[in-house]
C-alpha cells in the first residue's frame, strides 16, 4: 500500500523532509498545512520578541510537495511471500 511523504520548500531554496509517512494524500496535506501554519505563528512570535533580529514577511510562505512512496514493510512482506512460494 502506498504511503505519502511531505517535503516543505522554503523561498530561500532550503527544504525540510518530514519524517512521518502518511496513509493518505489528505493526511499528508493536512500535516503540510499545519506545518506552514506553525511556521507563520513562529515567525510572528519571533518578530514580536525582537523585530530587528527576526524580520517576518508572511509573503515568504513556504510551499509543500507530497510524494507517493512504496511502503517498505509491504515490499518485505512480498519478498517473504515469494520465498514461501518457491519452497
Amino acid at each position: 500500500m502506498p504511503k505519502f511523504k511531505v517535503v516543505i520548500n522554503y523561498q530561500n531554496g532550503d527544504t525540510d523532509e518530514l519524517d512521518e509517512l502518511f496513509d493518505s494524500y489528505e493526511e499528508a496535506e493536512r500535516e503540510a498545512l499545519e506545518y506552514i501554519s506553525n511556521w507563520h505563528t513562529g515567525g510572528e512570535v519571533l518578530e514580536l520578541s525582537n523585530p530587528g533580529d527576526y524580520p517576518y514577511d508572511p509573503d515568504d510562505e513556504p510551499d509543500y510537495d507530497i510524494f507517493e512512496e512504496d511502503d517498505e514493510e509491504d515490499e518485505d512482506d512480498d519478498e517473504e511471500d515469494e520465498d514461501e512460494d518457491d519452497e
